[in-house]
């Protein structure tokens, strides 16, 4: 995955509604009034579009996808930055899965008191955890693509994993796969033929399940209003 700064990407106005809710105008629990919001690199902008488009009071601070190639270091990374925002924001909130670090996130959130999105991953945010367990039930050798990662491919994928330099190594990483899915969030012309690539450069099949932004919607929602209630 490639690497972003780490850095605010989205500013919004407050808006009014009830205050149970991240719309709401009454967020005394902020230093600032605002929610600081650390989000994995691969959904920083589907989550700042998010905030823009109901003017929740957030700011999204993205650390680099390319941390999903080093789980190991998440937790830690969150916890560094947690540690920087709470400088400026008495509420931040963890814009992650658990993504692979077997619980280590969950240990920080619990230690510092921060609440994340629900989950084992990023698809989970999207098509849920049923659909997802579903879709692996029915084909064990599933390799998962996001619009992100489809628009990203060549660089997240084939480079990261050298197959630009030595493709013959395809079969190495791939050969045990059966298929590509693409949960597709925006599923039009430009992302269905970057996917299509994506699918033929690692030599699979190309399925596409779209799942839009509802269900990453209801979970930044719902986590929202938790931090805010607290």
């Amino acid at each position: 995955m490639s690497s972003s700064q780490t850095g605010r990407t989205s500013t919004t106005g407050s808006s009014t509604s009830s205050p149970s809710r991240p719309d709401s105008g009454d967020h005394t629990a902020t230093r600032n009034g605002r929610v600081a919001l650390i989000a994995c690199g691969a959904i920083a902008q589907p989550c700042a579009e998010l905030v823009a488009r109901h003017g929740w009071p957030v700011d999204v601070h993205p650390l680099p996808p390319l941390l999903h190639n080093q789980p190991q270091r998440i937790a830690g990374e969150v916890e560094r930055l947690a540690d920087e925002l709470a400088r400026s924001h008495e509420t931040v909130a963890v814009g992650y899965a658990d993504c692979g670090t077997y619980g280590a996130l969950d240990e920080v959130c619990a230690r510092r008191g921060l609440r994340r999105l629900p989950g084992l991953h990023c698809y989970d945010l999207y098509a849920g955890e049923r659909r997802m367990r579903a879709l692996f039930e029915e084909q064990p050798g599933t390799y998962v693509l996001t619009d992100f990662l489809v628009r990203s491919f060549a660089r997240t994928v084939v480079a990261e994993l050298g197959l630009d330099r030595h493709p013959e190594l395809r079969d190495d990483y791939f050969g045990n796969y059966t298929r590509v899915v693409w949960l597709a969030q925006h599923p039009d012309a430009e992302l269905r033929l970057l996917a299509e690539h994506a699918a033929e450069r690692i030599g699979l099949p190309l399925e596409v399940v779209e799942t839009r932004q509802v269900g990453l919607e209801q979970a930044l929602e719902d986590l929202l209003a938790a931090v805010v209630a607290a």
